[in-house]
């Protein structure tokens, strides 16, 4: 912890823009490291968490329960929630420079890689963020798909989210309404007529991004066989160089080879795991129609190369999940290039590299999109060491002190309180307590502040 001398009584105003798990966990650093701390914890949406709401998977409950170390975080009284807020519309960035000591960023990566290749804008081609928030029910995609036709679809990408995707697509509806997922998903998925999910991955098994446990559970489908070939699963010598000494990814293949030696059991769904495939043209009309693919090889560097050996696949979905991007907040500092917040060790730079006083930046705006969510914690408290250090000439700097209330008020913004978000809260899981669902989500910012505030 930090004492100031002379200034123990002052509180020392820190917003925090983003309210996903790298904001609780700076929240929660600051908390722990600077007594006399004030921090307000920003968000856009009336609903906290982020990426833990709207991001995992809903047939993975355990993950979420890391929300009871947030509602501990928020119950501190030095502590405030300003839900239904965005930054860069309601609050200025110098409203913000104005009224507090420092901010700090927290507000992830929400944008998506393309692949780059044509056809990427037909009917049917979209991004597996998009797909994921609207299962998960976010209020800005509940009605981004109504019908779901394609009996082939093809989810690019070999990373734990490719991973998510291919499961929900290949379970039952019965599987999925004893979770969380939005009641506007469970009724498309319960006429989806897809039969094949297939998973591409313009590298080898030994370069794939996802994790074990999320591999594992792909070969426990009830309703679809796990299909894989083996000669896709053959190691190059720098491949098997490159996992030499990680157990993690040789568990990875030996599982994998065991996938491709099961004989599939005629289920009514299958999930065909493909390596060493690159979309090269996303074919149709107006929808998705089919997808066409270059074999590669790995040069001594694991890079992809093409081969000039094509193949086509018939296919009524294209889902990329090839990573993310930041996006550039109103007035504060960015690198389009990288997509992220320039910084050193938390403190923001511009674009001369030289730090920016008062500004700060946590998680994946601040490093780039890696890591599950307990990595950000690390993260976090990388940039709350750098702020606690600089607090001697932060608090030099005189703020206006009057609460950041009353230019919402004064403009009419319904800020959400987390008490209010408790409301809506338990609302959600009592809906679900009577279908025996962890909570029915509300998908819709109107209904969400009603709730908050009249429930």
């Amino acid at each position: 912890m930090v004492e100031l001398c002379g200034m123990s009584d002052l509180p020392i105003r820190i917003a925090i823009i983003g309210a996903g798990p790298s904001g609780f966990y700076t929240a929660e650093g600051l908390l722990k490291e600077i007594p006399n701390v004030s921090i307000d914890l920003i968000d856009r949406l009336p609903t906290p968490y982020g990426l833990v709401r709207y991001g995992v998977a809903p047939d993975h409950q355990k993950i979420k329960s890391v929300t009871k170390m947030y509602e501990k975080t928020a119950s501190d009284s030095r502590f405030r929630f300003l839900g239904n807020v965005t930054f860069g519309k309601d609050l200025s960035y110098g409203d913000i420079k104005k009224h507090y000591h420092a901010v700090v960023y927290t507000v992830g990566a929400s944008a998506d890689r393309n692949l780059g290749i044509s056809g990427e804008d037909l009917e049917g081609s979209m991004s597996a963020t998009e797909f994921v928030a609207w299962y998960n029910g976010h209020p800005d995609y509940a009605n981004h798909i109504q019908t779901i036709t394609a009996e082939q679809v093809a989810v690019v990408g070999m990373g734990n989210v490719a991973i998510d995707v291919t499961r929900i697509l290949a379970k039952s509806v019965d599987e999925l309404k004893t979770t969380d997922m939005a009641d506007h998903a469970l009724e498309v998925l319960k006429d989806s007529p897809v039969t094949d999910v297939y998973m591409l991955g313009r590298r080898g098994p030994a370069q794939a991004k996802f994790t074990t446990k999320e591999l594992r559970e792909l070969g426990e489908l009830p309703i679809a066989d796990i299909i894989v070939n083996p000669k896709e699963l053959e190691l190059d010598e720098a491949s098997l160089d490159s996992i030499d000494g990680d157990p993690a990814m040789k568990k990875n293949i030996e599982i994998l080879q065991e996938f491709a030696h099961k004989k599939p059991e005629g289920k009514p769904r299958r999930v065909h795991l493909r390596f060493l495939v690159s979309p090269l043209e996303i074919l149709g009309q107006q929808t998705v129609e089919a997808l066409k693919l270059e074999h590669n090889r790995l040069d001594e560097n694991l890079s992809a190369l093409g081969t000039g050996q094509f193949e086509t696949l018939p296919m009524q979905m294209v889902l990329r999940s090839v990573g993310y991007k930041g996006v550039a907040l109103p007035d504060v500092s960015f690198d389009n290039r990288k997509g992220i917040i320039p910084n050193i060790q938390g403190r923001v730079t511009d674009s001369q590299g030289q730090v920016i006083p008062g500004e700060y930046v946590a998680g994946w705006i601040k490093r780039g999109p890696s890591g599950v969510i307990g990595t950000n914690k690390a993260d976090a408290m990388e940039t709350v060491q750098s702020l606690k250090n600089d607090l001697e000439p932060l608090t030099q700097q005189s703020v206006n002190t009057d609460s950041i209330d009353q230019i919402l008020n004064a403009t009419g913004i319904q800020s959400i309180g987390f008490k209010e978000w408790l409301r809506l809260d338990a609302y959600e899981v009592q809906q679900g307590t009577t279908q025996g669902r962890p909570r029915v989500k509300v998908t819709s910012v109107e209904k969400m502040l009603e709730l908050c505030k009249n429930h």
